[in-house]
């Protein structure tokens, strides 16, 4: 029986296309998937889309269509991004799904019924886009802390989940699992800024629209997003308070959430009280991930500095553009995009460092060995350098793996790909083939330069799976260990150009971004 992996991103919000900032989160759950997958898990990824809310009964009405078409068309379009981002995931789930609205009410009733829901009246500050209250003291300037927009007064009849009935339990689980929240920056943020201060009992349901699931006992009510949403991740496996499925015996708790950075405290703080109300077990880790920036600004349709990942595919393609977001995002802090950046890194590492090491290595090896080389072992000592480079990549890829640090994980490989391109320079090949009796050894360095590039093509699967797949084709090779071994024979396909350089200047005068 292998392992099970079961990873989730954040449910995307059905009211409107995702920008390139949304999109970078399935990429990073995507690499995370892939490479557990390539680890030998039985890896579980799911993902998909959040569709209740007054912000979609709202955006519907304007639009004159009913809320079910108007979140059928927005879960379609992220379901397409997803798709074209070459996302692997096992499930997309959709919260209009019935079966997951059937066991959302059952979970609402048994809290209710446990007496860990009661109704109540709120008066407080309300924020439309976020469809979340607020206490006074949470605001900032009388703005809403999570966006920055104007906050109104409201007045509603409403049911709370007691949160400060489990606040300790809380406390002291985060207290006991130090890697249950991360990066350690988000976790400190949680506890000093949410928990420590007190929790306030939570607002559970609605009454001022009806897009949504019914209380089951007080219909006049909807179930608000933190029982709807946040259950999907338990629902669409098979929980059920009645009895749960194999399939969530098996999958349960969650090995990683993904989420963003701005609801971490939803996913870290309600959530697990949510489980612990249910008695279930708390998902390993929850990973707030940074944003992505454009020109250092976060992304938003106000300012015009919004960028869509199929706008970008179409202009550099999907792998360039998985990189860039791998890549330059670190693990802890924002990242930026902005066009010239993501063709200096295309230019400077895909099309340089990555597809002219392929290109030169099989274009030399046809023209000097007719494209078949194995290894004649006319070794020196620079070769031992680059093998044992070449043999550390998978430990060094696998430690930062580990700890999410997945930018780290794609520099180790091209530091190896660069160290290839330096072992070039140092062994002339050259040089070597135009001496008869150096035939040997211009093999064997072939043949190390193209282990080198083999075992970073199989290492760099898990974030650029086409370009892996184009280059193990060229090498005409289905070997997927990702170490050196001295003794295969490569029969090569032509080489073909995996990332064209772009001109800078002529594509700004060809395209209006």
């Amino acid at each position: 029986m292998k392992e099970k992996y079961y990873i989730t991103t954040a449910i995307a919000y059905t009211s409107g296309k995702p920008h390139i900032g949304n999109t970078y989160e399935i990429v990073l759950a995507d690499a995370i998937a892939r490479y557990k997958r390539q680890q030998g898990y039985d890896v579980y990824f799911q993902t998909g889309t959040d569709e209740h809310g007054q912000k979609i009964e709202d955006k519907a009405k304007e639009k004159g269509v009913e809320p079910q078409a108007f979140v059928d068309e927005i879960a379609g379009e992220i379901k397409r991004i997803w798709d074209l981002m070459n996302t692997s995931y096992d499930k997309f789930v959709r919260t209009t799904d019935k079966e997951h609205e059937k066991v959302v009410a059952k979970i609402f009733q048994k809290l209710y019924d446990q007496g860990d829901i009661y109704k109540s009246e709120y008066e407080g500050w309300y924020c439309k886009p976020c469809e979340s209250f607020f206490n006074e003291r949470d605001l900032v300037d009388h703005k809403c802390p999570d966006c920055g927009r104007e906050t109104e007064k409201a007045k509603e009849e409403t049911y709370f989940f007691k949160m400060s009935k489990y606040q300790k339990r809380l406390e002291e689980y985060i207290e006991s699992h130090p890697d249950f929240i991360d990066p350690v920056s988000r976790k400190n943020e949680m506890v000093n800024n949410f928990l420590k201060p007190g929790l306030q009992d939570l607002c559970v349901s609605r009454t001022t629209f009806s897009w949504g699931v019914p209380v089951p006992f007080d219909p006049k009510h909807v179930i608000y997003v933190w029982i709807d949403a946040l259950t999907n991740y338990i629902t669409f496996i098979g929980y059920d308070p009645d009895g749960s499925s194999e399939q969530f015996k098996k999958l349960w708790p969650a090995n990683l959430h993904l989420i963003g950075k701005d609801i971490l405290r939803f996913h870290t703080i309600y959530w697990p009280i949510i489980l612990m109300a249910l008695d279930l077990p708390l998902p390993e880790k929850v990973f707030g991930h940074p944003w992505l920036l454009t020109d250092n600004n976060k992304m938003s349709k106000s300012k015009g500095n919004v960028m869509y990942a199929d706008t970008l595919v179409e202009l550099f393609g999907v792998d360039a553009v998985r990189y860039y977001v791998l890549h330059e995002i670190p693990f802890a802090q924002d990242g930026n995009i902005t066009y010239e950046l993501l063709i200096e890194r295309i230019n400077s590492d895909l099309a340089n460092i990555l597809g002219n090491l392929v290109q030169r290595t099989i274009s030399m090896a046809k023209k000097y060995f007719n494209s078949k080389v194995e290894n004649k072992k006319v070794e020196e000592e620079i070769d031992k350098e680059l093998i044992t480079e070449i043999n550390e990549l998978k430990d060094k890829v696998a430690n930062s793996m580990d700890h999410l640090e997945v930018a780290d994980a794609i520099t180790h490989i091209f530091d190896v790909l660069r160290r290839s391109n330096k072992y070039i320079d140092e062994t002339t090949p050259w040089i070597l083939a135009k001496d008869d009796t150096k035939q040997d050894r211009l093999e064997t360095v072939l043949y190390n330069l193209l282990e080198a590039i083999r075992v970073c093509a199989v290492s760099l699967y898990p974030f650029l799976p086409d370009t892996s797949d184009e280059i193990l084709r060229q090498l005409n090779t289905k070997e997927k260990e990702n170490f050196y071994q001295d003794s295969l024979i490569y029969q090569l396909n032509d080489a073909k150009v995996l990332f064209q350089r772009i001109d800078k200047d002529k594509f700004f005068e060809e395209h209006d971004v």
